[in-house]
């Protein structure tokens, strides 16, 4: 499992603000800091799986010691290192029978029917 390097940091009069320097823009705050760190990791979850939805490739994890070379990340921070959601990028065909009626309704939304039963299922799988 990769692991990557967030920078914790508190201001005073504020929530423990969480930033990853690998995915620009993907930040978070919790009121402790073992909230700041729950929320990171489903920052984390969400922000890769976005990127991957989006064809985006996702990069390496940054080594610690680079991150740290650079003073920015010093002032008044902190490293935690946050495991990234496991992802497959294969994929398996399968043979799917579906009624002609639902099969026609699928094409009227959708140019991808693959993609489409796919984030259908994601969708129902989270209501769990």
């Amino acid at each position: 499992m990769r692991h990557y390097i967030a920078l914790v940091h508190k201001d005073p009069d504020s929530d423990f603000g969480v930033s990853f320097p690998d995915f620009p823009g993907c930040i978070t705050a919790g009121g402790t800091i073992q909230e700041a760190i729950d929320m990171a990791k489903e920052a984390l979850a969400l922000h890769i799986e976005g990127m991957v939805e989006d064809g985006e490739a996702i990069p390496e994890p940054s080594d610690a010691d680079a991150v740290m070379a650079d003073l920015k990340n010093r002032e008044g921070g902190a490293i935690v290192l946050v495991p990234a959601p496991e992802i497959s990028s294969r994929s398996v065909r399968v043979n799917v029978t579906l009624p002609e009626r639902l099969l026609k309704r699928i094409d009227e939304r959708t140019d991808n029917r693959s993609k489409f039963l796919a984030q259908a299922a994601e969708r129902a799988l989270a209501e769990d």
